[in-house]
């Protein structure tokens, strides 16, 4: 009788957790990166309590896929540099949507025609649930 195989570890138990400050610090540095590199929209959304697989969300576009490449890799050395140990990249080769994972803090940057048709600032959006819209 074959054993189904283990299950995958969670990712957020592999990672180490930061403090507050720690993500609030890395959430500046990030800003800094992206505003001194002229990304634009950029937008920072606490999804601390939310969400398991980070404490932070930054989402910003970039004019081109060669700007939003730059804008990644300027990133991954500035959050290595910072001491960000295991700093992962998805998406660099199209350069449409670049996901840079640095633990606590997840940053999107997309192309602008891309960022409009994923709207992912739209499932973190907070807002009334459900039951508000019923009537009384």
């Amino acid at each position: 009788m074959k054993r189904a195989p283990a299950a995958p570890k969670a990712v957020s138990a592999q990672r180490p957790r930061r403090s507050g400050a720690d993500v609030e610090v890395l959430t500046q540095l990030v800003l800094s990166s992206l505003e001194d590199d002229k990304a634009e929209d950029i937008q920072a959304i606490d999804i601390h309590g939310k969400s398991s697989f980070a404490d932070m969300l930054v989402i910003a576009s970039g004019r081109s896929a060669r700007h939003v490449s730059a804008l990644a890799d300027h990133l991954m050395r500035k959050l290595k540099d910072s001491g960000v140990t295991h700093v992962r990249v998805e998406g660099m080769p199209q350069a449409d949507w670049v996901l840079v994972d640095g633990g606590d803090i997840v940053i999107h940057l997309f192309r602008p025609e891309v960022r409009a048709f994923y709207n992912i600032e739209k499932i973190w959006a907070v807002g009334p649930g459900p039951s508000a819209a019923l009537p009384s």
